[in-house]
Order: structure tokens, then C-alpha cells, then sequence
């Protein structure tokens, strides 16, 4: 069985493709494409779950960094995780595609589950898992490459099939960038302003059509136009994405997500549920101290 965007509704395996030797800590959301087989854990989970953590904790050397991290990330929704700095936010999201690798002192327990496969298991390609779960990063971070070349990097280094300039034009329309660079697409990426240079990392990770969009404070380094210009277009890209975004900003988690993530100091996860609910009447009061500004 297939979802929108011709996924199967399955386990992830490995494939024989290799990794861009572009400098890993920017860019590894798009690399290679990805075969699936049937797997039985994919029934796992409710119906609308797509990530799923199960006692997920993170340790650099001795030290840990997240503390028994338990949620389910419904797909097509957007999540939100919000605390205090050094809290874990960014450290968990990078557990999603397992950025956390490229951290010789990091070590990761408990299960990652994407469509109910764990993404840790052995049999796991990390670079097939990018191509499924794309990332985009504070800062924007576009390649010094044409625009065009840029929305269809992901594509070269897959080998993928297909009409490239039907798919970066498509891209680009779902970034809200095209009708901004559509008689520009032959000029360097770097030229842009820097909204439009986080829209073309946007258009640049979504080019592969992978499931989840990873966000780490994707507006932090913007003006309010353009970050204003950001939080259209992730309410736009969930009704085909399933979008996680890392914010320090809780006004912006309380506009744009569905469900929001608290963690607080310890790496623990404090409180997850529907968005309204969190900002609104928050379960535990640490939550609610929090919110309303008694500690950062």
C-alpha cells in the first residue's frame, strides 16, 4: 500500500546508494533514494503516527543529554518542541534521521520508529533514511550552486528519475519561492535575500518527496516578513508533509503547530499533547511556569 506521496507503508531497508561529500553537519537530508520491503512492525502504533519514540535517551560520552524520551508524531501534522536552551530539542530531532552519527561521542537507547521500523536497527541505510526524512537548518544554507542546481542536487546524487525541471519547478511552487526566481533559476542561490535562501533549502529538501520535514529553528535567523513568510508556508507544507520544528519562540509554536513537545532542563520531555491544550491548561505545573514566563 502507497501513501500520498508513493511511499510504501512499510519498513525501511538499505540501498546501495552513497553519500554526498558535502560537509555533513549542513547538508545530509537529501541523498539517496530508498528501497522498502513489508514489514510487520509497520501495524504498530496508531493509525496517524508516523515517529514514534519509545524510552529514547541520548548520552554524549558519559553525559546525557535526553532522559527516556516516550511520544508518537502524528503525520501530516505540525510538531512543535519548545524549552529552555541545552534542553534537548535540536539533540532530538536529529535522533528522527540520525544525524546524532556524526557525533563520535554520541550514543543513542530506546527505539526510533519511522511507519513502526526502527531506525536504528542494523539493517538501516542512514543515508536512504535522509532521503525519506529531510532536514532544514537555522541557518540558511544554500549550496554555492544555481538555484536550479540547488532544488535538484538531491535528485543528481539519487540518480533519480523523472523530469528534473518539472520537479524543481514543483518545489520551488511549494516553498512559495518559484514565482519570486522563475526567470532567475540559471543565478547562484547566494545571491538571494536570506528568507529566500531558507525557502530554497526548504524547496532543496523537499525535492526528493520524502515523508517528514525536519526544521531546527527555521526562522531564528530572520526578519519578522520573512519568518512571517516561513510559518505560511509550514501550515501550507503539512497538508503534504509531515513537518517537527525546533523553535525557542513559543508564540511561534502556538501559531503554527498541532501539537507541541515541552522539554525542560535534564533532557526530560515534560509534557506533550495538542497545541491549544499545552498553551492553554498545561497538565503539569513546571509546564505552566514555563509558558507563562516564571523560568526560562
Amino acid at each position: 500500500m502507497t501513501d500520498g506521496h508513493g511511499q510504501a507503508d512499510d519498513g525501511i531497508e538499505p540501498d546501495g546508494g552513497e553519500a554526498t561529500t558535502e560537509d555533513p553537519s549542513t547538508e545530509m537530508s537529501i541523498t539517496t533514494d530508498v528501497s522498502e520491503s513489508v514489514s510487520a512492525s509497520a501495524t504498530t502504533g496508531e493509525a496517524d503516527t508516523l515517529v514514534e519514540a519509545r524510552d529514547v535517551s541520548v548520552y554524549y560520552n558519559d553525559e546525557r543529554a535526553l532522559n527516556d524520551i516516550t511520544m508518537e508524531i502524528p503525520r501530516n501534522r505540525v510538531t512543535a518542541m519548545i524549552g529552555p536552551s541545552g534542553c534537548g530539542k535540536s539533540t532530538f530531532l536529529r535522533c528522527i534521521n540520525r544525524m546524532n552519527d556524526m557525533i563520535d561521542a554520541a550514543r543513542v537507547e530506546g527505539d526510533l520508529l519511522l511507519r513502526g521500523k526502527n531506525v536504528y536497527d542494523d539493517d538501516v541505510d542512514p543515508v536512504a533514511l535522509r532521503r525519506r526524512v529531510g532536514m532544514v537548518f537555522q541557518k540558511p544554507n544554500p549550496f554555492p550552486k544555481s538555484i536550479y542546481d540547488n532544488v535538484a542536487y538531491g535528485l543528481e546524487i539519487q540518480g533519480a528519475d523523472g523530469d528534473y525541471d518539472a520537479i524543481v519547478e514543483e518545489s520551488l511552487k511549494r516553498a512559495a519561492l518559484w514565482d519570486e526566481v522563475k526567470d532567475q533559476l540559471d543565478e547562484s542561490g547566494l545571491d538571494l535575500s536570506g528568507g529566500q535562501q531558507q525557502r530554497l533549502c526548504i524547496a532543496r529538501a523537499i525535492a526528493p518527496d520524502p515523508e517528514v520535514i525536519l526544521m531546527d529553528e527555521p526562522a531564528s535567523a530572520l526578519d519578522p516578513v520573512a519568518t512571517s513568510k516561513i510559518e505560511d508556508l509550514i501550515d501550507d507544507l503539512a497538508e503534504e508533509y509531515t513537518v517537527v520544528i525546533v523553535t525557542h519562540n513559543m508564540q511561534q509554536a502556538a501559531r503554527i503547530s498541532d501539537k507541541t513537545a515541552v522539554f525542560l532542563t535534564g533532557g526530560e520531555l515534560v509534557e506533550f499533547d495538542d497545541t491549544d491544550k499545552i498553551f492553554e491548561n498545561p497538565d503539569s505545573q513546571r509546564v505552566e511556569d514555563y509558558i507563562t514566563g516564571k523560568f526560562g
